[in-house]
C-alpha cells in the first residue's frame, strides 16, 4: 500500500487532519511485513482520549488494517499539542 494513500485515506476521514506516514522499518517489496508509522494532527482530537483518537484513526483505515496493513504504530495531536513540540513528533 502507498504511503500517500493511507494519507490521504485518514485525512479525507478525519476533519482538517494532516498525517504523514512513514514506514519504520525496512521496505520489503512483498508487502508482507507491512508495518507504517502515522503521525496525524487534527483539531477533531480535542477533548479525545487517546485510545479514542487512536480509534479515529482505525477507523479512517477501515478494512485496510486488515487486509493491506499489517501494523500502525500511530501518534496523535491536537494543533496545538503538535506546535508545543515544536511542530515534531
Amino acid at each position: 500500500m502507498d504511503l500517500s494513500e493511507i494519507e490521504a485515506m485518514i485525512e479525507s476521514e478525519i476533519e482538517n487532519a494532516e498525517a504523514t506516514v512513514t514506514r519504520p522499518r525496512s521496505y520489503d517489496e512483498n508487502h508482507e511485513d507491512a508495518h507504517f508509522a502515522a503521525v496525524v494532527v487534527s483539531p477533531a482530537f480535542e477533548g479525545k482520549t487517546l485510545v479514542q483518537q487512536h480509534q479515529m484513526v482505525y477507523d479512517a483505515l477501515g478494512e485496510r488494517m486488515t487486509t493491506d496493513i499489517h501494523a500502525m504504530e500511530i501518534k496523535t495531536y491536537t494543533p496545538e499539542e503538535y506546535e508545543e513540540r515544536g511542530g515534531s513528533a
